[in-house]
């Protein structure tokens, strides 16, 4: 490698849907620490740990966009982004259920498949990559929009709310659930193709 191609290899990690990625991974404590000493108390806390759930997940969406529109893909970037989100949406789950606000089984069924998928397309990542699904993306809409909802500090003004949220979840559990199985079978097939092929 000559010296311009490793001048080159610094701003191809840095670039903005990196930055941007790794300013997802910073707001995540700072977005359990804001739900843990708000508590259930639901005041200010609660309303700028909504913010920062907000914003990471707006960073979520620009940083893909960023990336594909200006050829910024990298591999860190292929690594880092999904961890990011799987590491705020299970955050927001888990203190959600140590809240008592949501069922520990939602949580426990949603990142068992999260990161069984996760850990399972780096098993076959080898045979070829498995994209994201049509159904995937719809598992994460439902999933945001869901904990969107049940971390809106409005049960006392606004009590139909956590009942919406509730439903919203179950949807996403649905979607979840179904899309994890579509994957095994993918992946299942992605293996068998790739050792017939040889």
């Amino acid at each position: 490698m000559g010296p311009e191609q490793r001048g080159k290899v610094p701003s191809r990690l840095w670039n903005v849907p990196n930055v941007l990625t790794m300013f997802r991974i910073v707001l995540v404590p700072v977005f359990v620490w804001l739900m843990l000493v708000d508590g259930s108390r639901q005041g200010l806390l609660r309303w700028l740990a909504v913010g920062a759930f907000a914003l990471a997940m707006y960073t979520d969406q620009l940083d893909g966009q960023i990336a594909r529109s200006r050829n910024l893909v990298t591999n860190f970037g292929k690594i880092a982004d999904p961890i990011a989100d799987k590491l705020l949406t299970g955050a927001a789950l888990v203190l959600l259920s140590v809240l008592g606000e949501l069922p520990w089984w939602i949580t426990i069924v949603i990142l068992i498949r999260e990161w069984g998928i996760t850990a399972l397309r780096f098993v076959v990542i080898r045979y070829g990559v498995m994209p994201a699904s049509s159904g995937g993306k719809l598992k994460t809409v439902l999933q945001t929009v869901a904990l969107g909802l049940f971390l809106l500090p409005l049960r006392s003004i606004a009590p139909a709310v956590p009942v919406v949220a509730l439903v919203v979840m179950l949807a996403a559990v649905a979607v979840t659930v179904v899309t994890g199985v579509d994957y095994v079978l993918k992946a299942m097939r992605l293996r068998a193709e790739a050792l017939k092929a040889r």
